[in-house]
C-alpha cells in the first residue's frame, strides 16, 4: 500500500490570515495531522466552531482576557491553540491576527490516515466514534498540551490540503448555555450530512 504521508505537505501561513468565520468554513475538508513516535495520523476536518473574543462571552478570551491559557490567542493567527476541559485537551487554531485574539475549535474529524494507531489510542473499534468529538479526535491523534503554541505550519502538527466540501452547514455553537446572547450564534460550521459530525442539528444556514 502506498504512502500517502510523503504527500502531505504543510499549508502556508497565509492561509490562516483570513476573518475566523472565514477561516472556520475554509478549515472544512482540510486535512489535520499529527507525527509522533508511534506514527503519523491524520484526518478530514469535519466541524469547526468559530470564537471571536473580546466581545464573544463564549470566547476564552471575552474582554480581552489574558491569561496563561489565553496568552496565545493574543499571538498571530496559524497557531495551536490546546486546553484542558474536564480531562480532554482540545485543539484550536488562533486566528484574528496578533491582540486580536480569535480562535476557531475544531470539533470532529473524517479518519483517513493511522486509523489502527487511532484505534489503539481510544481502545475502540467503531470507526465512526473516533474522532467525532473534539476530546476524541485529539486523543485519536495524540493531540496533547505539549502542542499549544506550535505554528501549524510545520511538523509534528500541522494541516494539509484536502477536499472542498460541497456544502456547507452551520448552526448554533453547543455547550456554551452560560454565554447569553452569544450561544445563539450560528458560529458553528459542518460538512453537511457528514457522519463524522459530533452532533447533529437542524441547520439553520447552509452554503453551496
Amino acid at each position: 500500500m502506498e504512502d500517502i504521508s510523503k504527500n502531505f505537505i504543510p499549508l502556508p501561513a497565509l492561509f490562516y490570515e483570513q476573518p475566523t468565520i472565514t477561516l472556520a468554513k475554509a478549515l472544512l475538508g482540510c486535512l489535520l495531522v499529527k507525527e509522533t513516535n508511534e506514527g503519523i495520523t491524520a484526518g478530514y476536518i469535519v466541524e469547526t466552531e468559530a470564537y471571536i473574543g473580546p466581545d464573544d462571552r463564549a470566547a476564552h478570551s471575552y474582554n480581552n482576557k489574558r491569561t496563561a491559557r489565553t496568552e496565545v490567542m493574543f499571538h498571530r493567527s496559524g497557531i495551536a491553540y490546546t486546553y484542558l476541559m474536564h480531562t480532554h485537551c482540545l485543539f484550536n487554531v488562533v486566528s484574528g491576527g496578533e491582540e486580536k485574539p480569535e480562535a476557531v475549535l475544531v470539533r470532529a474529524l473524517e479518519p483517513l490516515y493511522g486509523i489502527e494507531l487511532m484505534k489503539i489510542r481510544r481502545g475502540m473499534d467503531d470507526l465512526t466514534g473516533l474522532t467525532n468529538g473534539p476530546g476524541k479526535l485529539t486523543k485519536s491523534l495524540g493531540i496533547t498540551m505539549e502542542d499549544y503554541g506550535h505554528p501549524l505550519t510545520i511538523p509534528p502538527l500541522y494541516l494539509t490540503k484536502g477536499y472542498s466540501p460541497e456544502s456547507i452547514s452551520a448552526g448554533k455553537r453547543i455547550g456554551i448555555d452560560n454565554s447569553g446572547e452569544a450561544r445563539d450564534y450560528p458560529w458553528r460550521f459542518w460538512v453537511t450530512n457528514n457522519k463524522f459530525v459530533s452532533r447533529h442539528q437542524k441547520a439553520e444556514h447552509v452554503f453551496y
